[in-house]
């Protein structure tokens, strides 16, 4: 793409649901990102649906790291503060960078909706490998609130003056 083209740039985005209690059928929140990032022209390219456990968790995500055509990898689910919600510690080892910016900017944003419940979450993201992966909460109100108000423009290659999806051919470069 050249710095003076307009055409947007859809991502490849695989979306992991972090439960103990659902499955496709009962996974709404994994229904809404899948909705909300096949509306704003991106591809789904993978989806599934994993209890709460580390090993797992991070046997999935790995592999979609390693595969060079995911771009995007979501999670939903697991961010909170009890004893089985692992996704944080799942995927911080995998991390080459840290994007901390994200779950501040997101409990910042939450903060508008749930007030002071919002400091419950542990939503993050970062950088393996050339893949951006974010944890999202698991509530289908809080992957929306992600998805429209923070991620919806990071991965539209238009948005000014700077997105993710630009810098997705650089993020391996050494």
């Amino acid at each position: 793409m050249t710095p003076n083209d307009t055409s947007p740039l859809f991502l490849n985005i695989a979306v992991l649901t972090v439960s103990d209690s659902r499955d496709l059928a009962q996974d709404k929140s994994g229904d809404a990102l899948a909705e909300m990032l096949q509306r704003d022209g991106h591809l789904l390219v993978e989806r599934q649906i994993v209890r709460d456990d580390l090993p797992s968790i991070q046997a999935i995500v790995k592999n979609w790291i390693l595969d060079k055509e995911i771009d995007v990898v979501l999670t939903t689910g697991g961010t909170g503060l009890t004893g089985r919600d692992v996704t944080p510690e799942a995927l911080e080892p995998l991390f080459e960078k840290t994007i901390p910016g994200f779950g501040e900017l997101f409990r910042m944003l939450s903060y508008q909706k749930i007030g002071p419940s919002t400091i419950q979450s542990r939503a993050l993201a970062g950088v393996a490998q050339g893949t951006f992966i974010f944890a999202l909460p698991g509530s289908t109100s809080a992957c929306r609130d992600a998805w429209e108000m923070i991620l919806h423009h990071q991965f539209d290659s238009r948005s000014k003056p700077c997105s993710f999806s630009s810098l997705i051919p650089r993020l391996t470069e050494k």
